[in-house]
């Protein structure tokens, strides 16, 4: 007899999680293995538990569903990823696809789909929600483009960082051990590369992006001086 796939649920809500087990477990061939609240818990448990399939919501804690494929991407390239979300904006649907996703559906999706998913994920294919589909294949056909986050310096990706924990240019200097007026020149520089007018609209594409963690603590009060 063929050995179960091992699936990992990832999702904030307890209620979700279980519902999805108690569904699973009712599968001929498919074993749930273990539970994750939010993105980091996710690469713990994937590391202990050695899952075949992981199923992955992106909107989470600490650590957000795209960043956490990423780092399972680099330690665990075996195991396969499917998105399971409520949301199919481009903003959270290709950074998810980019990072390897073997899969996405939307919630809303019937239970029948999500273990087809898992077991076409186990299989080495893919399955994508059919409007989700659409859209990747309206992006692949777009003129290449580098994203404006791979355009940043490692220097301007730590400065932006900073500024979307709420730091002003005077905390950002003394956390990173450079002059102030160095300060206001990387963030000129971040703001035209992201194509972007205020340091609002760059912490919030830096949370969107899953450059930083989108629930991190503020290190300081906001400077109301305009420092762009």
């Amino acid at each position: 007899m063929a050995e179960p796939i091992r699936v990992l649920v990832v999702d904030d809500h307890a209620v979700v999680r279980e519902g999805l087990r108690t569904y699973l477990e009712l599968q001929d061939g498919v074993a749930v293995v273990g539970e994750a609240g939010d993105g980091e818990a996710a690469i713990r448990e994937a590391q202990a538990l050695r899952p075949d399939v992981i199923l992955m919501d992106l909107v989470m804690p600490r650590l957000d569903g795209a960043a956490a494929m990423r780092e399972l991407r680099r330690l665990l390239p075996a195991t396969r990823v499917i998105v399971l979300t409520s949301f199919a904006d481009d903003a959270r649907l290709l950074p998810a696809i980019r990072a390897g996703a073997a899969g996405y559906l939307l919630k809303d999706a019937e239970p029948r789909e999500v273990v087809r998913a898992i077991r076409a994920a186990s299989a080495g294919e893919a399955l994508l929600d059919p409007s989700v589909a659409a859209r990747v294949v309206e992006a692949i056909a777009r003129p290449a483009a580098a994203e404006p986050a791979e355009r940043l310096t490692p220097r301007e990706r730590q400065v932006l960082g900073l500024i979307a924990r709420g730091m002003p240019n005077k905390l950002i200097a003394r956390e990173l051990g450079i002059a102030e007026k160095t300060v206001k020149t990387h963030v000129g520089h971040v703001l035209a590369k992201l194509a972007v007018s205020d340091r609002t609209q760059a912490a919030l594409y830096a949370v969107r992006t899953g450059l930083v963690d989108p629930v991190g603590e503020r290190s300081g009060p906001t400077d109301p001086v305009d420092e762009s």
